[in-house]
């Protein structure tokens, strides 16, 4: 019995001691003021890297949509029992009785009655409710098509009451209005939500977007000097929609996308479709007009309307420049004190043939000779525009003025709608002659280009070298 005891009080002891350590050892911790630092840290999970070019609304953490189903990580989202598919979704009450506005390419022989289905962040199904909600949708294909199978839509959506609504997807009206049978889908983020997001991040003057790389572009000088010189006309952000990029354009995009200047959407339409290289069919057969030009131009609009003052529609060989002024800030501004009901900017296509170069050669470097591209300003003949033909614009808009657009015009908004004259304003477009006729004598010289070079130039030459595509040493622009 006493040796008994005596194992109780030892095991006891050690038992004690046991219990006691942690507390010991905490104590150690918290005496050491650098751990006491450290040690919280380690504990909590590492925040993301950041973002060099922040999303202008960054999409909720996909955990805060369990309750209703996936949330969308591609560009281009297959909506399930359709021939129809969705890319975003914005909150836009500029529409009676509609909150919320999904932007999408559909099968236009293929439309059929639709379901909203939101997502409610403030219904769980703990407290017995369903999480998501269900509404009506009215579907609003673009009238410009060019007569491809698919073409730009727009689903407009309204939030039902007492929903705080967060993501949204589509439904087949055939499917019933039970919200559970949309569980388990793919939802959209609804962005421009005012809530952070774009509302929280620095105001832009001015954004372009540039829609669909594909074909693996590598046109890397002129897509630099036309970058450089956006930057020159207070340009703030420029949108690339990319398909497909050349390896030197990658890698260009890749240094601006890190500096922030260049935001790369991915666009990967062909996994989804077989997109036209044109905007005719029967030359340029497929499913979609011009690697579905029309969707990301109505998508870089929404993307940015809450958070730019204009947006520039154009492509990516096209510098819209302003001729009576110092930049576009400043055309901007007059042409808004003339026309204060104006929403809408088009601006003059001009042709700079690339086919003709000014006989002294200022600008032909030989730092750039092993640079893939076209030198734009060594191209200063333009032509006159035939006005008799159909003539292209391309457009400037107050994104909060925009609904629908098309490539050379709007197709439905709230502001007036102003032609800019080609002498405050026009369009730089260095590419192949569109009037192949006309002679050297028959064209008009054009320097404009040349009153920016002498920022131009080192501008271009630090780009290039920061994405290792130029070998001789550049001193960075001030």
């Amino acid at each position: 019995m006493a040796m008994g005891m005596e194992n109780w009080t030892g095991r006891r002891g050690k038992f004690a001691l046991l219990l006691a350590l942690p507390s010991v050892v905490m104590l150690l911790i918290l005496s050491l003021p650098d751990v006491r630092l450290i040690v919280p840290r380690l504990l909590r999970p590492l925040p993301p890297s950041p973002d060099p070019s922040p999303s202008p609304d960054p999409a909720p953490d996909p955990a805060h949509n369990l309750a209703c189903g996936a949330v969308a990580t591609q560009t281009i989202t297959p909506l399930a029992h359709t021939k129809h598919l969705l890319v975003s979704a914005f909150a836009d009450r500029r529409v009676e009785k509609f909150d919320v506005r999904i932007i999408g390419m559909f099968r236009r022989d293929s439309v059929q009655p639709l379901r909203c289905v939101f997502c409610c962040s403030n219904r769980t199904l703990a407290a017995g409710q369903s999480a998501a909600s269900v509404t009506p949708a009215q579907v609003l294909t673009h009238s410009d098509h060019f007569g491809f199978a698919y073409g730009a839509t727009d689903v407009l959506c309204r939030i039902p009451g007492g929903c705080l609504a967060t993501h949204v997807t589509l439904v087949p009206e055939s499917h019933g209005p039970d919200a559970a049978a949309a569980l388990n889908r793919t939802f959209l983020p609804i962005r421009n939500r005012g809530d952070g997001g774009a509302a929280s991040l620095p105001r832009l003057n001015l954004t372009v977007c540039i829609s669909n790389l594909f074909g693996d572009y590598n046109n890397v000088l002129q897509f630099t000097q036309t970058l450089e010189m956006y930057r020159l006309l207070g340009v703030n952000r420029v949108v690339v929609y990319n398909t497909s990029s050349g390896p030197d354009l990658s890698r260009l995009l890749h240094s601006y996308s890190q500096e922030g200047f260049v935001e790369v959407v991915p666009w990967p339409i062909d996994r989804h479709l077989t997109p036209s290289r044109g905007w005719q069919p029967a030359l340029f057969p497929g499913d979609i007009h011009y690697y579905g030009q029309l969707t990301t131009l109505n998508e870089c609009s929404y993307r940015y309307m809450e958070r730019s003052r204009y947006v520039l529609l154009n492509d990516i060989d096209e510098i819209i420049t302003p001729y009576r002024h110092g930049d576009l800030v400043a055309a901007l501004t007059s042409l808004q004190q003339q026309h204060p009901k104006a929403g809408v900017f088009l601006i003059e296509n001009h042709i700079f043939p690339k086919i003709h170069f000014e006989p002294s050669g200022r600008f032909h470097r030989r730092q750039w000779e092993g640079v893939p591209g076209v030198n734009i300003l060594e191209h200063i003949y333009r032509e006159e525009p035939n006005r008799a033909a159909h003539h292209p614009y391309k457009i400037i808009v107050q994104p909060r003025s925009l609904q629908q657009t098309s490539v050379h015009s709007v197709l439905q908004s709230f502001g007036e709608v102003v032609q800019v004259p080609p002498d405050v304003c026009r369009i730089v477009h260095v590419r192949v002659p569109l009037q192949g006729r006309l002679t050297l004598d028959q064209l008009h010289v054009d320097q404009r280009l040349w009153d920016f070079s002498e920022r131009l130039v080192p501008r271009v030459d630090w780009a290039l070298r920061r994405a290792g595509l130029l070998r001789s040493e550049v001193t960075r622009p001030s």
